[in-house]
């Protein structure tokens, strides 16, 4: 019996996957930032004529998993998916340092988004292409939450990958999947400008634009206004929600790209519903 032509066989591969995947993602949110903030270092160093400062090797791989506190190595039994986290009661098998809550959480949001991918699509490329899209989505969202970053090395690779797929008509035909890459840079480059020049401040970084197309390029233009829409509902109320209760101020800044990435998914699954039922309204 293969795997791809077994939906409930599909569906568990891919939550256990996903909670494998939701375990590395945790390392790539934490990681990526710093190597990037690495290389802008060496870049700088090398422009100004000096030598990079060295240091030790670090990038995804490399060195391993340690606990910040005390620096013990991570093992493989201490890194299973949510199990590990249950068992060392979420502390230090060492020193005994609380360990954030957040990597069980991003675990366990990767193996039930994949599982839903999985179950929504079924063993087919949409399916597949699915569970990529939310994996990155994940991803975006924490980094940009924690640093106010959206790389490239996600975005831009994210961008491609919908176009690649779609040229098996995964989620939409591969004319739409182009026009939502350029429609969807475009929207939110318009209103980076006008917001600009009408105060002269920058209201959101060029990571939003890279995303907005990456989502494009995957969902199609005829998506682009539910996830605009979708993202300015989500970012409202809990942009409300933190000043009421965290009492954030107005001029507290906040990351836009978790807001497209929450749209993004909401109308990877439900997109084509909620358009329908609107126009039915109309």
């Amino acid at each position: 019996m293969s795997l791809f032509s077994d939906p409930s066989l599909f569906l568990y591969f891919a939550i256990v996957l996903g909670l494998a995947v939701g375990s590395f993602l945790n390392v790539v949110i934490h990681r990526l930032p710093k190597m990037m903030e690495q290389q802008w270092r060496s870049e700088c160093a090398e422009l100004d004529g000096k030598e990079a400062p060295a240091g030790e090797r670090y990038n995804l791989v490399m060195p391993r998993s340690r606990c910040p506190s005390c620096a013990q190595p991570i093992t493989a039994l201490q890194n299973i998916p949510v199990i590990s986290y249950l068992v060392l009661g979420g502390k230090c098998a060492g020193c005994k340092a609380r360990i954030s809550p957040r990597y069980p959480f991003v675990e366990m949001l990767s193996g039930a988004l994949a599982g839903y991918a999985a179950w929504r699509f079924g063993p087919t490329l949409a399916g597949l292409g699915a569970i990529v899209f939310v994996w990155a989505m994940i991803a975006l969202t924490f980094i940009d939450l924690d640093t106010f970053y959206l790389p490239d090395d996600i975005t831009l690779p994210l961008l491609w990958a919908g176009l690649l797929f779609n040229l098996g008509n995964a989620h939409v035909d591969l004319q739409s999947a182009v026009i939502g890459a350029a429609a969807g840079y475009l929207a939110l480059w318009s209103v980076f400008w006008l917001f600009k020049l009408a105060t002269g401040k920058e209201g959101m970084g060029y990571g939003d634009f890279k995303l907005l197309a990456a989502i494009g390029a995957w969902l199609g233009w005829q998506m682009l206004p539910l996830v605009i829409l979708l993202s300015s509902l989500v970012g409202a109320v809990i942009g409300i929600g933190l000043m009421i209760f965290a009492r954030h101020g107005r001029e507290t800044p906040i990351p836009f790209g978790p807001y497209l990435a929450i749209a993004g998914v909401i109308a990877l699954f439900h997109g084509q519903v909620i358009n329908r039922q609107y126009l039915n309204l109309l």
